[in-house]
């Protein structure tokens, strides 16, 4: 039986049961191909790149949740380019171009 007084012993886990609702940051760009229309949006945690149906309707195609908590996204274009990239900030200040 593990000793769960001791330091060494307590493992402690933090798991959210819901989905973060709140968008903290939201771009749009071409990101899967020319004249694609899309949207990224960042909640907490979880990266969701959506996109526009025929009726108007926005349909998220990938969600991805990320190790720590997205604080910032920026899109930009190489010259001459035509996909966009984007710049995600995370709490710790690391960034990645996806």
């Amino acid at each position: 039986m593990a000793n769960l007084g001791s330091a060494g012993g307590l493992h402690m886990y933090a798991l959210t049961l819901q989905r973060a609702s709140g968008v903290t940051g939201a771009v749009f760009g071409n990101f899967s191909a020319p004249r694609q229309q899309e949207i990224a949006v960042a909640r907490g945690k979880i990266l969701e790149l959506c996109r526009p149906d025929d009726n108007g309707k926005v349909l998220t195609v990938v969600a991805s949740e990320v190790f720590g908590t997205i604080r910032s996204i920026a899109t930009f274009r190489l010259t001459g380019g035509n996909r966009d990239y984007l710049v995600v900030g995370s709490d710790s200040g690391r960034i990645v171009i996806l």
